[in-house]
């Protein structure tokens, strides 16, 4: 594939991750402000997160979508994938009770989960050799611009705290609140509807990418594998995956590494301005302004990295972005979330690691490592393991934070904790693949025949 054919599926497929991390993060913009709407406690929060796109619904997505891919095809998942998520969002959108946000958000996480196996897998198989790891991170920088994009929105049409000036844009959502649910509306169902605006921008962008994607032709390496007769039937492909030593190492190692780092990165996904403004006191468009930045930092980020990741040692990047977080966390750990310059440092660091994330490195490695026959389903077998246990993690978060906030500071002790884990495990088996291609990889892993 030509290299600029490559660029132009990868940005196509990339808005899978837009739409992965935005899902995650317009939920977190309007937390608080759901939360006041609807009455709910710290604990309902938690159940959001548990079923949303950072964990359970994406879980059972990418373990059904993963191993779809494989037996399917790529295309199968772009052509109707993205329907759902925009179910999910429609339904967020017009939520008036608990149960309601509650199936919103389930739906549009299993539709995250679909899509992220099948969209790194064909990312990385429609790459050229010397480009594959410039696309993944371009891949990646969509995940920064996402949220980036959803927080400036939420920025804009955020109701302040008493005293304080609201958004630039509120007075906007207010006529269109009043419009709605007429002049004398609670003051609670005014402020959520800015939510609801900024998940309707989810929707639009979701549909966009939907037609983009439909158009695009198949990974040729899957198509190779279908006219060689070599696919397998879908219980095989697990079998396989689970009998085959050098299979089963590869997954203990990315999953072991992106889920120690994705515990932490879920948590700061969902709750970021949540923690922000219960634990540094901060508005909620202040809240969503700082988390702006540091999506902000995650694209520039990003964009340096894309340059240099196919010349440059992968190892290299992976310890420098896991530095950068470990020094975030030891900052906030020693001088607090009270600070607003240390709040600073704290935001920018944090934005670093995302964008030369262990993330980034678990989307090139889960699709070099693997064969083509069951590439897509041992990613989505990952990710259902690591999302789904983020998912229980989000849980438990929640009581060890407290609801306003007073245990901050074990919980972030257990973030530290964490990411070294992800380090050392990261360091010792980093594998050597730069400037290889998939095949090749393959012969070198597995041999000329996989069983």
């Amino acid at each position: 594939m030509a290299k600029s054919s490559s660029l132009k599926s990868t940005l196509a497929v990339s808005l899978n991750n837009y739409l992965d991390a935005g899902a995650i993060v317009a939920g977190a913009s309007g937390l608080t402000l759901w939360q006041n709407y609807l009455g709910l406690s710290e604990v309902s929060l938690g159940w959001l997160n548990f079923i949303s796109a950072n964990c359970l619904g994406a879980a059972i997505g990418a373990i059904i979508g993963g191993f779809l891919a494989d037996k399917y095809g790529r295309k199968f998942i772009f052509t109707y994938n993205l329907l759902v998520y925009m179910a999910g969002v429609l339904m967020v959108m017009c939520a008036v009770n608990f149960p309601m946000l509650l199936a919103g958000f389930l739906f549009t996480g299993i539709s995250v989960g679909v899509g992220v196996p099948a969209s790194w897998t064909y990312i990385s198989e429609s790459s050229e050799v010397n480009n594959r790891g410039r696309n993944i991170a371009i891949s990646q920088m969509s995940w920064g611009i996402g949220p980036m994009c959803i927080l400036l929105l939420g920025m804009l049409f955020a109701p302040g705290n008493p005293g304080e000036a609201d958004g630039v844009l509120f007075g906007w959502v207010r006529g269109l609140a009043a419009f709605f649910y007429g002049a004398d509306a609670p003051i609670g169902a005014v402020h959520v509807f800015s939510s609801r605006i900024v998940f309707f921008s989810l929707f639009i962008v979701a549909f966009i990418a939907w037609n983009l994607q439909r158009q695009l032709q198949e990974s040729a390496e899957f198509e190779a594998q279908k006219a060689a007769g070599k696919q397998t039937g879908l219980i095989e492909n697990i079998k396989v995956l689970f009998t085959n030593r050098v299979a089963v190492k590869t997954v203990c190692f990315l999953a072991v590494i992106y889920l120690s780092w994705n515990l932490v990165a879920s948590v700061m996904g969902f709750f970021q301005p949540h923690i922000y403004e219960s634990a540094g006191g901060m508005s909620n468009k202040d809240a969503n302004m700082l988390s702006c930045v540091s999506w902000a930092v995650v694209v520039l980020t990003t964009f340096i990295v894309s340059h240099f990741v196919d010349k440059v040692a992968h190892r290299v990047f992976y310890i420098f972005g896991l530095l950068c977080a470990l020094t975030a966390w030891f900052i906030i750990i020693g001088i607090g979330v009270n600070n607003i310059v240390w709040l600073w440092v704290f935001t920018i660091l944090w934005g670093i690691n995302n964008g030369c994330s262990v993330q980034l490195f678990y989307a090139l490695w889960g699709t070099e490592l693997f064969p083509a026959k069951f590439r897509a389903g041992a990613q989505g077998l990952m990710f259902f393991l690591v999302r789904g246990l983020s998912a229980i993690w989000g849980l438990v978060f929640t009581y060890i934070y407290g609801e306003n906030g007073e245990g901050f500071t074990i919980a972030a002790w257990c973030m530290v904790a964490l990411l070294l884990t992800s380090l050392i495990v990261g360091v010792i088996g980093a594998p050597k693949t730069r400037g290889k291609s998939l095949d090749q990889i393959t012969k070198e892993r597995y041999g000329n025949t996989i069983d």
